[in-house]
């Protein structure tokens, strides 16, 4: 039997406000993660691993770090016809932008007639998550649904956070319910729910047909999970797809299902404390599934002993290349290529971007520190928050302090 062709679209155009100050120069998907990698990664690592080697990523707002990123990164082979190629919004519809989700494929059709394929998988490229994504297209080829969407099982209580799938047979998709406060369980487990996790396959004509009638719709607001879900689910052509069941390679039973929306400042943060546990609920060293991206041509990590009774330490932390910790401590915290910790400083639970320089006795504790920030000697945030929303610092409601791109923090 052979293959199905499949081409994958990924939505990389949202603003990502949540997330700001992280997202002042930068689209969301390009806000590093992790230390080394950028959150468009996941994403692409997981179309990739899977073999979908045809893949558009759709940018739009402030796109530049995204689109570089994407060209250098992930280079794949002309020879055989495969590419990972960012495509920004081009108007060729009229003079306007993206209008939404929807919008942004129906203007790239001709990416759709240009390839041809069987089937569409379209992702977003702002979560972090493994997933096999040929076990779901199986479902779909298999059902003949004109669309899957994944869903993930959240208790009930939770569900007023999200897009709730309801199905009454586990399978076909009876309604979609957009942040519900009291939603039916799934059969058989009557106390969770499917909550959408913004993925699907999609049958190429079905997708073709809905976004084109979505495109005359003038009341729609042309979102994929807002209008496109709820209008194919209206002609019984939609199934869920349970990512319980899907299994990655060398996924371990403490990180499989993993999944997280990384929209808020919150959950970004504490994602990233998911990745330094002992045994990290997200495990970043599965080879068998690897989460690919391009290493920075610096030297290894250093540690200093830099005067008597003074060794830079790490415990419970991920360090990159080229950081020096040069008789500072740092505790459960990440420290991307390029930073710097000083003599006598501490950094605790924290997240250091590129670049991030902790001077002389300073103290970092609660914080994500975007590219270049130099705290000075003997600063401290994170410490008091009163003291840091006086000195106009972002500080986020479970008390994470936030510095953008270039910060300085004074003594």
């Amino acid at each position: 039997m052979t293959e199905p062709k499949v081409l994958g679209i990924v939505l990389a155009g949202g603003e990502g406000k949540r997330l700001n100050p992280l997202t002042a120069d930068r689209a969301k998907p390009a806000v590093p993660f992790g230390g080394i990698y950028r959150l468009v990664d996941f994403v692409l690592s997981n179309l990739v691993n899977a073999g979908y080697l045809r893949i558009v990523v759709l940018t739009q707002y402030k796109s530049h770090s995204l689109d570089r990123h994407i060209t250098t990164t992930w280079r794949m082979s002309s020879l055989l016809g495969n590419y990972v190629t960012p495509v920004p919004a081009q108007q060729r519809l009229g003079p306007q932008w993206f209008k939404g989700s929807a919008d942004a494929i129906h203007q790239s059709l001709n990416l759709v007639y240009d390839e041809q394929p069987d089937h569409i998988v379209v992702f977003g490229a702002d979560h972090v998550y493994r997933m096999d994504p040929r076990q779901r297209v199986e479902q779909h080829v298999a059902s003949g649904a004109g669309v899957t969407v994944a869903g993930i099982r959240v208790p009930k209580s939770e569900a007023h956070g999200f897009g709730v799938i309801q199905t009454s047979d586990g399978r076909r998709i009876d309604a979609f319910l957009e942040k519900p406060d009291n939603p039916p369980g799934i059969p058989g487990d009557e106390g969770m729910v499917y909550a959408s996790m913004g993925n699907y396959v999609f049958s190429t004509e079905a997708l073709l047909e809905a976004v084109r009638l979505d495109a005359g719709d003038e009341g729609s607001v042309h979102d994929m999970g807002g209008n496109i879900i709820p209008m194919m689910v209206a002609k019984q052509g939609a199934e869920v797809y349970d990512f319980d069941q899907n299994v990655v390679p060398g996924s371990t039973e403490r990180d499989k299902g993993y999944w997280r929306d990384v929209g808020t400042l919150d959950s970004y943060y504490d994602a990233h404390m998911d990745l330094v546990a002992v045994h990290p609920v997200f495990n970043l060293y599965n080879r068998h599934w690897p989460i690919l991206t391009s290493a920075p041509g610096l030297p290894p990590a250093k540690f200093v002993f830099d005067e008597p009774g003074r060794i830079g330490t790490a415990i419970n932390s991920l360090v990159s290349q080229g950081v020096i910790v040069s008789g500072g401590t740092v505790r459960k915290s990440i420290l991307s290529p390029g930073v710097r910790v000083h003599s006598r400083a501490e950094v605790d639970s924290s997240v250091l971007m590129h670049g991030v320089d902790v001077g002389n006795g300073a103290v970092v504790r609660n914080a994500i520190l975007d590219k270049n920030v130099v705290i000075w000697p003997g600063a401290k945030i994170g410490v008091d928050r009163e003291h840091d929303l006086a000195r106009g610092l972002t500080v986020t409601d479970s008390g994470v302090v936030v510095l953008g791109k270039g910060e300085q923090v004074l003594a």
